[in-house]
């Protein structure tokens, strides 16, 4: 017997469907051809596979499998385009890492952002998963390797056992290019277990809020750019 639709159940689909419109609309201001490209993949993938079906005698089976096919295929691509598109609006802005830490490592990843910071805007963000204790720089090269430096030497107070990695965010050698972080993240070896990232977790929020003593940046910010919330 099919369940009853409920307006909390309608209201969630509005929403969901609300979330990819705007997606598009905004990956498209990035990418005009993402919609060409994206139906180009579906086309193709349902055509490869009708083809084979009509080449084995079975083009109903392979058709709805090239129609299941077809909008995996066209999700991925999307997916991956629109990552980039959203990468390349924030590059340059104020809290840009901590915007893809938070809203594109999933929820296995705790992050707090920043955990240091200067009056000039310069920024450090941690963020703890099974790959360890990840702390992205952002700013200044040299005055973020300071702050990297120090929030180093405060961690290792309560954390000593768990591989610490940290990137400073830019195009220069050595450093990290926004664009790559993700990636680069995501490949780091998953090393610590469960219960030892919760534990960790709890370790470092007991060092306290930065927050509470956060200066106020030198200058405007750039245009659209937000101060990254605590977390």
């Amino acid at each position: 017997m099919a369940r009853k639709a409920t307006p909390e159940n309608q209201a969630e689909k509005q929403g969901r469907l609300q979330q990819i419109v705007q997606s598009y609309k905004l990956t498209r201001e990035a990418d005009p051809k993402v919609g060409l490209i994206v139906a180009g993949v579906g086309i193709v993938t349902l055509g490869v596979l009708l083809a084979v079906g009509f080449a084995i005698g079975h083009p109903v089976y392979l058709g709805i499998l090239g129609v299941l096919l077809a909008f995996l295929a066209m999700a991925i691509v999307f997916g991956q385009r629109a990552q980039r598109a959203y990468q390349g609006k924030i590059e340059g802005q104020v809290g840009a890492a901590a915007a893809i830490l938070e809203q594109q490592m999933g929820r296995k990843w705790t992050t707090t952002s920043p955990v240091a910071f200067s009056r000039d805007g310069d920024m450090v963000h941690r963020a703890v998963s099974k790959a360890g204790i990840v702390l992205i720089g952002e700013g200044n090269p040299g005055r973020v390797k300071g702050l990297l430096a120090a929030e180093k030497r405060k961690m290792a107070r309560v954390v000593t056992d768990v591989p610490v990695h940290d990137f400073i965010i830019g195009n220069a050698e050595g450093q990290l290019p926004l664009k790559k972080m993700r990636m680069t993240l995501a490949k780091l070896p998953q090393v610590v277990p469960g219960d030892k990232v919760t534990a960790t977790t709890d370790r470092l929020r007991a060092l306290g809020d930065p927050m509470k003593n956060m200066p106020v940046p030198k200058g405007p910010l750039p245009k659209g750019a937000r101060m990254p919330k605590g977390r």
